[in-house]
């Protein structure tokens, strides 16, 4: 199962296990139980502390098993293959099971130990999921530190009759006590606060505790972080509050073009750019949202924020940086079959949809490369295009019309989603050429017509153009003094990673100018 370079890896890790680490498999006949059998049997002569048995415990999936410590009945459950991209998740539960401590808050920590009640977690996940391992290593960590919690990740291609009988069509996919609970990416302080009822009034009154920043950025993605570094080399007091750290980004598999990294992958990328801040003194406030800009009433006067969980931070300087997200059709339907076969990310929820018929909206290169890659894992893919031509790039067009599974429809306006009250069964279209209608049936959806500026909580302050970008100067200065702007909220042109780093370090020195010269003039 592993190569040698790999066991080598994972040997070099188990060194740092404090406390002996049980494998508990429970199995049956299947080709899969063989599989993980012989996955653990490879890993436990890796290290001293790692021991191997089999129980046929009936309450639990077949296949199965439990990472935990000897003596113990509880830990950390994977049921199916934990290879791809929850590789790093089954690493990080053997170390942090065998006492290796968490790199987290230590304050986030201790909110989780506390927490009182029984939860018991089941996360569905695909291998070829790139926002899973996040919520499956969160996840796990709180099982490790809380006996009262449980947690089992489950690979859904392994088990597709529960995928089929819970109508989950898309990943990951968390329930809570059997019930659902959330899906799509989220951070481990974001299901901290979701399960903890105290949570939001706690943190409100730690905000409203903290001291006027010189420069307070809003959003933690590329430019946010580039905006964060810069500024606390300046020796500036520096906040950064977030919904999740590292933005859009952690939604993009592989990145080839960022200057001097040829190649690398979203969450990577993410994680270097905490790591870099971590290097210096930046409050870092994460998994906030925020709600509403109080600009100060003159130059010169604290600007504030306030948060949907009540706090209001001040600022002598505010960069916004909040990024965009994925653009909806906006069409009857949409939102009732989201995550029901409404979905915006191929490499995620594309295993789910092994053998069916999908459609992909939009002719761009985003759209084009889902196309292809879906091609490959389903029966059919429709590409839908607005317009009457494609705007993805040649070599990508190229590509898709040599797949023979794949039909292209140009001139082609989506009206409609529709489905059965559970699942997604198809969408109409109106064919812009001789507005005729068209129905066609689906399984899924993947939606890749662009994004949207995350500016709407601006509404009355800062100046923002038809499409909602924020109107920035070549200074990335806004129409408030004291208030600037950077990134894929913005009205610069081309929103791309190494750009919004750029225009976040620029409105980081706009900011720092505008402080020594509002001082010089007080």
């Amino acid at each position: 199962m592993l190569d040698n370079n790999l066991k080598a890896q994972l040997k070099a890790y188990l060194e740092r296990l404090t406390q002996p680490v049980e494998l508990v498999a429970t199995l049956d006949d299947s080709k899969h139980s063989a599989d993980i059998q012989a996955l653990l049997k490879e890993i436990e002569p890796l290290s001293d502390k790692v021991t191997y048995r089999e129980d046929n415990n009936a309450d639990v999936r077949k296949p199965s098993f439990l990472i935990t410590n000897p003596g113990k009945e509880t830990g950390v459950r994977f049921a199916g293959s934990p290879l791809g991209h929850e590789f790093t998740s089954l690493v990080l539960a053997l170390l942090q099971t065998g006492g290796h401590p968490s790199k987290e808050a230590q304050e986030l920590l201790e909110q989780i130990r506390q927490l009182d009640g029984e939860f018991h977690f089941e996360t569905y996940y695909s291998l070829s999921c790139h926002n899973c391992p996040d919520v499956v290593q969160a996840l796990n960590l709180m099982a490790i530190l809380n006996p009262k919690i449980t947690h089992t990740a489950i690979d859904g291609g392994m088990f597709q009759n529960e995928i089929q009988e819970r109508n989950i069509m898309g990943v990951p996919a968390v329930f809570l006590n059997g019930n659902e609970f959330g899906q799509g990416r989220m951070t481990l302080a974001e299901i901290v606060n979701k399960v903890d009822s105290n949570a939001e009034k706690r943190t409100a009154e730690l905000l409203n505790q903290k001291d006027a920043f010189d420069v307070l950025i809003v959003g933690s993605g590329p430019a946010g972080a580039s905006a964060a570094v810069y500024s606390a080399r300046k020796g500036l007091n520096t906040g950064l509050i977030g919904e999740r750290f590292g933005g859009q980004v952690l939604d993009t598999v592989d990145i080839e073009n960022y200057i001097s990294v040829p190649k690398t992958e979203g969450a990577k990328l993410a994680g270097a750019l905490k790591a870099h801040i971590d290097d210096y003194q930046v409050d870092v406030i994460d998994s906030q949202t925020v709600s509403r800009l109080i600009p100060g009433a003159s130059e010169g006067e604290l600007h504030q924020i306030e948060t949907a969980s009540g706090a209001l931070l001040k600022t002598r300087s505010l960069i916004i940086a909040t990024g965009a997200r994925w653009r909806n059709m906006n069409v009857p339907g949409e939102n009732e079959y989201r995550t029901r076969g409404v979905t915006y990310c191929p490499h995620c929820d594309g295993p789910l949809f092994k053998g069916k018929r999908v459609a992909v909206i939009g002719g761009g290169n985003s759209g084009v490369e889902a196309a292809i890659d879906l091609a490959g894992l389903v029966e059919h893919v429709t590409v839908l295009e607005f317009a009457p031509e494609m705007r993805a790039d040649a070599v990508l067009q190229k590509k898709l019309r040599s797949l023979s599974n794949v039909e292209v429809i140009l001139n082609a306006q989506t009206t409609e989603v529709y489905g059965d009250g559970t699942k997604l069964t198809g969408l109409k279209y109106k064919d812009r050429t001789n507005d005729s209608m068209h129905d066609i049936a689906l399984a899924g959806i993947f939606v890749q017509i662009g994004l949207l500026p995350n500016t709407q909580w601006l509404e009355g302050t800062v100046e923002r153009n038809k499409m909602g970008e924020i109107i920035v100067d070549a200074r990335g200065e806004t129409n408030i003094k004291g208030v600037f702007a950077a990134g894929d909220c913005t009205t610069v042109p081309y929103k791309q990673i190494i750009i919004a780093a750029g225009e976040g370090a620029k409105a980081s020195l706009s900011a720092f100018d505008y402080l020594i010269r509002t001082s010089a003039k007080n």
